[in-house]
């Protein structure tokens, strides 16, 4: 599988490790009220789809930049590939 990462080109997805669902980047406030049972969920519950899903992937044999791969489950098509630091950005977080 060849992931297209938006700085480098077309690299080998075995350059790359899998991280999980890209939903990780929104981290809970964990200073909020009542934040354990969203903590709760941020750590343990995880879609598993059939389809067109969002994953975080690391360049760790590369960059070590961090990318938001949407890919399709069934088939492993690649759809869009963003850094992660753009992905957070536009949720409105810093990192």
């Amino acid at each position: 599988m060849i992931i297209h990462h938006p700085l480098l080109g077309p690299c080998d997805a075995q350059e790359f490790t899998y991280m999980g669902d890209a939903r990780l980047i929104d981290r809970p406030d964990g200073m909020a009220e009542g934040s354990d049972a969203a903590f709760h969920d941020y750590a343990y519950l995880r879609e598993n789809p059939a389809g067109e899903h969002r994953e975080l992937w690391f360049h760790e044999q590369g960059d070590r930049s961090w990318l938001v791969v949407t890919r399709n489950t069934l088939t492993h098509e690649i759809t869009q590939v963003e850094l992660a630091r753009d992905v957070a950005r536009k949720q409105g977080r810093s990192r």
